[in-house]
């Protein structure tokens, strides 16, 4: 629905319990110990963590970024601002003790200024790792067919399953993915789902509650966390709740919905999320819909709303789902752009940590992802204060495709272990990152990168190389186009040539990954791809398969390091002992990279490739000395 910026979070799991049930790479169990020892380390002293929010504040880009095409479709009633984004999960009940000790501790410490001193530079000396693994986003009508009716449906993503992982790590031949995230599957009238008409009912289109059931288990039996979109902030136009309530001033559910005449407001102003004036009129009166006519902002006021919501997300729960991507999050109360202030943020919060408990009571290790469009660390920290354990990181997208697509760095990665303990201190030491290139809501990467299949491929290193969980939109693997309108990125997902495989879903046609289409690669499929060593498909798989072996490019902390070359990125990741230096060409010309010139002792700590996307890549461990051909990426280790 809206856009927004990101929060963190990870999975906790218990040992062998954890991997039996999980049994595949994709899983990453926290044990509890180091779950503690991890908060206990990211607890940066509070006058510190003052500081650099301070400096965070007067430096960061974006604030208060709304969706600039958050407009209806003309064609189809979408709303324009219908997402959000979802993640994986760490546990958040873990290391809490720890967390509250450091807390105290660093409380203390604010009296004692060379003590604060001592305890900074202890937590600036440790890792702030982050235990991660990645995640799909799955648009279920796009996906695969499995009744022959055009649309994509529960039982086709459970036959394609072993696609996304199919839970043996000794295979190469699917993603090794660790979660899905469900774009809406609850009952709507839209082809998109965000305006929910029954949030106890799968949308018929996809199939039944006991199909949703069946996806769940087979998908934990490969090792894969489900979390499902969950849209909160306000219903469908066609909810009997705002049917009633539009029915008049006595109308039993007229409080549930926010009404400018009965709280004495002028309906008048422009809308958070840039749909215009978010006052719609209803007979008489005007409603509030932040996004669009179609979709009534629930009054989250009213103690029955929030009791209703409670009781949704714990019953879908209860059906095993791992967590939800929570949509629009900052919009609960942030409906017009003067609503924009501290008090409204800290009532949001309020909300969500509300609803947080309540999920904890039905899974401790639930995974709650906010979709919170800002692109200020700032804005976004307070989120993080055990309401959510996750969210996307709009602001790092933004400066990963902008650099890829100039070849140049910038600041956007050399940044983040400053944001980092930021929010490590905002959430007691438990966010996880979560990072992506593009998703629902905007033009697919390959579209904005011009089609260029080198320049993709890079993008797809970087992500997969950072902390956190990343998040790859379903297609972006096999180079997929799309630009707005909506439903041009949310096309059928190829699984091979036109015509060729029944599952492939027809609900729309192909616009944008047409053949023939300008720029549409005729091997934008999955069957094309498969089995080809330099395919786009191949290289995500490689690069997933390096994560699951390299425990800090999995779960590690990073540290920016300068390779003396702006047409590099290049950063340190460090996790269990393991320290790796990550290095990408984002280029179309060769580098040589002179590491005992851009970093202290460079040179002898990492003095061997460990993997590289390019086989010519080379090492002159002696002098230091790095070639990278274009647009290849490097590890290196000691």
């Amino acid at each position: 629905m809206s856009r927004g910026r990101g929060l963190r979070f990870s999975w906790k799991r218990e040992d062998g319990e954890e991997m039996a049930a999980f049994g595949r790479k994709a899983v990453r169990g926290h044990r509890a110990a180091g779950a503690e020892l991890t908060a206990a380390r990211r607890s940066l002293p509070l006058l510190a963590s003052a500081l650099l929010l301070t400096a965070l504040v007067s430096g960061c880009s974006g604030g208060d970024t709304a969706d600039p095409d958050s407009t209806p479709s003309a064609a189809k009633g979408d709303a324009a601002a219908a997402d959000a984004s979802g993640g994986a999960a760490k546990d958040p009940a873990s290391g809490s003790g720890t967390a509250k000790d450091a807390a105290s501790q660093a409380g203390d410490a604010t009296a004692n200024p060379q003590a604060a001193d001592e305890q900074a530079a202890a937590a600036a000396d440790q890792p702030d790792e982050q235990p991660g693994t990645v995640y799909y986003e799955v648009f279920v009508r796009s996906f695969y067919d499995s009744n022959g009716d055009g649309i994509g449906d529960l039982k086709g993503l459970t036959k394609k399953l072993d696609y996304l992982n199919d839970g043996d790590p000794s295979t190469t031949d699917d993603l090794g993915v660790g979660g899905i995230w469900l774009m809406p599957i609850l009952e709507s009238p839209s082809y998109h789902g965000y305006d929910v008409t029954d949030y106890d009912r799968v949308n018929p289109d996809y199939g039944t509650e006991e199909d949703l059931r069946q996806l769940i288990e087979e998908a934990h039996k490969r090792g894969i966390k489900v979390i499902m979109d969950l849209v909160v902030n306000h219903t469908g136009k066609d909810h009997p709740w705002f049917k009633d309530s539009a029915s008049g001033k006595e109308a039993k559910h007229r409080d549930w919905y926010v009404w400018a005449e009965d709280q004495g407001k002028q309906p008048v102003g422009q809308s958070a999320a840039g749909s215009g004036n978010p006052w719609h009129p209803a007979g008489a009166s005007h409603y509030m819909g932040t996004f669009w006519d179609g979709m009534p902002d629930l009054n989250f006021d009213n103690p029955d709303v929030r009791k209703e919501m409670i009781r949704v997300g714990q019953h879908w729960l209860d059906l095993g789902l791992d967590g939800y991507r929570l949509d629009a999050a900052k919009h609960i109360y942030e409906d017009s752009t003067s609503d924009r202030s501290p008090a409204t943020t800290e009532k949001n919060v309020a909300w969500w940590q509300e609803f947080r408990q309540a999920m904890q009571e039905k899974n401790p290790n639930v995974y709650l992802v906010g979709e919170i469009w800002e692109n200020s660390p700032a804005a976004v920290a307070p989120y993080l204060n055990k309401a959510f354990d996750s969210g996307f990181d709009f602001g790092l997208a933004e400066g990963l495709v902008g650099a890829v697509k100039s070849g140049r760095a910038g600041s956007a990665i050399s940044r983040l272990p400053d944001y980092y303990r930021l929010f490590s201190e905002a959430s007691g030491g438990r966010f996880v990152d979560a990072t992506f290139l593009t998703n629902h809501d905007q033009d697919r990467i390959m579209t904005q990168l011009g089609g260029d299949a080198e320049k993709m491929k890079v993008a797809a290193a970087v992500l997969l190389t950072l902390p956190g969980n990343p998040f790859i939109y379903y297609g972006e693997e096999i180079g997929m186009l799309g630009a707005k309108p909506d439903e041009q990125i949310r096309e059928p997902m190829l699984w091979a040539a036109s015509g060729k495989d029944k599952g492939q879903t027809s609900w729309e046609p192909l616009v944008a990954n047409a053949p023939g289409a300008s720029k549409a690669p005729a091997a934008a499929n999955v069957a094309a791809q498969t089995g080809e060593a330099d395919s786009l498909l191949s290289r995500y798989r490689t690069l997933i398969r390096w994560r699951e072996e390299l425990p800090a490019l999995r779960d590690g902390a990073i540290e920016s390091y300068d390779p003396g070359d702006d047409r590099a990125v290049a950063f340190v990741r460090e996790a269990s002992g393991q320290r790796l230096l990550v290095l990408h060409n984002l280029s179309g010309e060769a580098l040589e990279l002179d590491l005992q010139a851009s970093g202290a002792s460079a040179a002898p700590e990492f003095s061997r490739i460990m993997h590289s996307t390019d086989p010519a890549a080379s090492l002159d461990g002696a002098g230091g000395k790095l070639k990278l051909p274009p647009h290849a990426s490097a590890v290196l280790g000691p």
